[in-house]
């Protein structure tokens, strides 16, 4: 199997569109068509079920695109390791951390990294748990740091940080002023509108999870879908919401958010660090990790 015809099957099966895959990869769309054409008949097997102006991959076509994106990304690697080995001169180094750690805790570890190695062209995603895992899943990131629980026995997982989640509220809520030194009880946050993140955000799984626990699950929700615009409208004074500490210093000094003690409920969890256990890091993933140890405060032995 030639990688080239690889490559472009693998493009056809990301965009399910001939003429968008050779958009991409800055070919015609007719060597696009061909090249799956050679693909299939070397296989000996369709990968595509082609009908009524739409495509769809078959049974050979998902195990192909599936292993496809494995063996480009290893290629990938290959290229970029060896580039890497002049001293990480040069190279790419692809993150993906979940919103609370992108936007509050990595961003020292990243300007450490590129001031030692400004050659290497760092390339940062930012999304939710569930996404930041199939972004693994399918070779896109080489590091990974998440904030929710990870169950799937082809990711290895190191915790690197313990994180503390507080409840958060406006100075001016009801509740804080009723809250004393006490604090108010637990029973109480059920009957409050809670502002949360979107499914997939570990944050929002292990607030809920913690309520739901203690018999507090919350009766009205908001959805929306970053941290900022939760505490921005927390701040303007409606409702309650459950964020990391690490995300509210500002607000904190500036009185424009304010804890609210809650008695009975202490929410701490693990922040990790995935690897695919089949896929050994490159140099510039081995230097990256290393800051990442030294910046966490849970060390490995």
């Amino acid at each position: 199997m030639k990688l080239h015809l690889l490559r472009m099957f693998t493009a056809v099966a990301e965009h399910m569109s001939f003429t968008r895959a050779a958009e991409a990869l800055y070919i015609s769309q007719p060597a696009v068509s061909k090249a799956v054409s050679e693909l299939e008949k070397q296989l000996d097997q369709p990968l595509f079920e082609r009908g009524a102006g739409k495509l769809r991959l078959t049974e050979a076509g998902l195990l192909l695109a599936e292993r496809g994106r494995a063996i480009l990304a290893i290629e990938r690697t290959a290229e970029e390791d060896l580039r890497a080995l002049r001293g990480l001169q040069h190279g790419v180094l692809r993150i993906g951390a979940s919103t609370t750690i992108a936007t509050y805790l990595l961003p020292p570890v990243i300007a450490a990294f590129l001031r030692q190695h400004p050659g290497v062209d760092l390339r940062l995603t930012i999304q939710n748990t569930l996404s930041i895992v199939s972004l693994l899943l399918d070779y896109q990131i080489d590091v990974a740091l998440v904030e929710g629980p990870v169950a799937d026995e082809r990711i290895a997982q190191q915790a690197w940080r313990v994180d503390e989640l507080a409840v958060i509220a406006a100075p001016d809520h009801p509740l804080v002023a009723r809250a004393g030194k006490a604090g108010v009880p637990l029973a109480l946050l059920a009957e409050e509108v809670f502002l949360v993140r979107e499914p997939g955000s570990g944050t929002r799984q292990v607030a809920e999870q913690a309520l739901v626990e203690r018999g507090a699950r919350p009766k009205h929700t908001v959805e929306l879908g970053s941290t900022e615009a939760i505490k921005q409208v927390v701040a303007a004074g409606f409702g309650l919401a459950i964020v990391s500490k690490a995300t509210i210093p500002d607000e904190l000094a500036l009185r424009k958010l304010t804890v609210l003690r809650v008695q009975g409920l202490e929410i701490r969890r693990m922040l990790t660090r995935l690897r695919l256990v089949a896929r050994t890091p490159g140099p510039a993933a081995r230097a990256f990790e290393q800051l990442l140890t030294a910046s966490g405060d849970v060390k490995t032995p």
